[in-house]
């Protein structure tokens, strides 16, 4: 390591970047293929090399930042703008999908029987397991609130306890979220209705799944004490993706589920 007189993090050159964004084409590939051929090998494949990636990637940036100490103050607050505005094109994303379910349920066309949602179509009960997943949500947003202050407390048992409260009840909701697609008295090709539910529902269940990833990755690293009362950067960025999640759900809960039906 060379020594400098300043503050920023050069980054290193490495091979994740090109790699995953190769990766990623493959991936969008392989869905293509699995949709219209039914054939998912190349799907499986890229889903692997994509978690190897990932995997390496993050090692890289947990090097860097625990061991290497190049993550100083300056550098962090220009990741967390990066995560900021990382959550704002988030939001937009999610905006696209709302603005076209109120499109369509707002003013039903003539196909749709000008009713919504269109006739032959049973809609979930919000009182059901929509409800009980915007609890178990609602909950972890608690959970994970509570490891954050413990972290900045310098409570270690408490921030393990608090993050393992979150990714299970992020497992948990997942669970549920997949009940309710098994037995869905609809699917995605049932007019705008499927559409709409299943890509708004779909997208935020990826979104937990990426979240709660997020979050085990940074119980294994609470675990090995790379964070600090001062400097758990990491984990805040977890936190706030996670909070994005659960807001985003309250929307699709009181918009789709509730006044949707």
């Amino acid at each position: 390591m060379s020594s400098k007189n300043h503050t920023f993090h050069l980054v290193d050159v490495s091979p994740w970047p090109i790699l995953g964004a190769f990766n990623a084409i493959n991936l969008m590939m392989g869905l293509i293929k699995w949709f219209h051929l039914y054939d998912n090998t190349l799907f499986l494949f890229s889903t692997f090399t994509m978690i190897l990636i990932v995997y390496q990637w993050w090692r890289d940036i947990t090097r860097e930042s625990t061991f290497q100490g190049h993550h100083t103050m300056v550098v962090t607050t220009g990741m967390r703008w990066g995560m900021i505005l990382f959550i704002v094109s988030e939001v937009f994303f999610f905006i696209s999908f709302f603005w076209g379910f109120f499109h369509s349920s707002l003013s039903p066309a003539i196909e749709l029987g000008m009713n919504w949602p269109p006739k032959g179509i049973t809609p979930f009960n919000p009182l059901q397991i929509p409800l009980l997943n915007t609890l178990i949500l609602l909950t972890s947003g608690l959970s994970v609130t509570w490891a954050h202050h413990s972290l900045m407390e310098n409570n270690y048992n408490q921030a393990l306890q608090g993050l393992a409260i979150t990714i299970i009840l992020g497992l948990y909701f997942t669970a549920l979220q997949a009940y309710e697609y098994v037995e869905a008295p609809f699917t995605i090709a049932d007019a705008v209705y499927g559409s709409s539910f299943f890509m708004a529902t779909g997208f935020h269940g990826l979104h937990v799944i990426i979240g709660t990833t997020f979050l085990a990755v940074c119980l294994l690293r609470h675990i090995y004490n790379h964070f600090s009362s001062t400097h758990h950067f990491g984990f805040e960025a977890a936190a706030w993706y996670w909070h994005f999640v659960d807001v985003v759900w309250l929307f699709l809960y009181l918009s789709i589920y509730w006044w949707g039906s």
